[in-house]
């Protein structure tokens, strides 16, 4: 089983999760372009990269989820390296395109879906998140991106994809 970003279910609101999200490392690419052909063009360098295109040769395990940052016309999409991987331990990539980050610890609110990846289908459930945090006077810390857990080959009905926001706190007190 492919490994996942690990998170805690902090709370369950109406119409979404809050998690706590630890300390992450991605490794990501920014690129410009239409939301679907973006993500696949930006796919390859990602791959490389953890397939040992970087100045170790060192190869990562594919974890699940891949996850697309759209903003206008350029798009993060990063892949989350294994849980312990260390900024400080990664060897430099080789494409020029690809970068390194840590993620700190942070909460965020999430909708689960199925289907195709596409925008208009990741967009209706950015959109219903964002009315959802208003509703419950959540404070967004940015705008939503979106997670993709399975392979292109998997069929969309069965896919599992979400949409999540960073949230700028979440005050639990009270909150079950």
């Amino acid at each position: 089983m492919t490994e996942q970003l690990p998170f805690k279910l902090v709370a369950n609101e109406p119409g979404f999760e809050v998690r706590l999200y630890p300390k992450h490392v991605l490794v990501q690419v920014v690129i410009k372009g239409e939301f679907n052909s973006a993500a696949n063009r930006a796919f390859s360098p990602l791959v490389n990269y953890i397939s040992g295109r970087n100045t170790s040769s060192e190869k990562f395990a594919m974890t699940a989820p891949v996850l697309h940052a759209p903003a206008d016309e350029l798009h993060t999409v990063s892949f989350v390296l294994p849980e312990g991987v260390k900024l400080k331990d990664l060897p430099l990539p080789l494409d020029a395109k690809v970068s390194t980050v840590e993620v700190n610890e942070h909460y965020a609110a999430a909708i689960r879906f199925r289907g195709l990846a596409n925008y208009e289908h990741f967009k209706t459930y950015g959109d219903q998140l964002i009315q959802a945090l208003k509703a419950a006077k959540l404070k967004p810390a940015g705008d939503p991106y979106y997670a993709r857990f399975d392979p292109p080959w998997k069929p969309g009905f069965l896919r599992r994809n979400e949409a999540i926001i960073d949230l700028t706190e979440y005050p639990s007190k009270g909150k079950k």
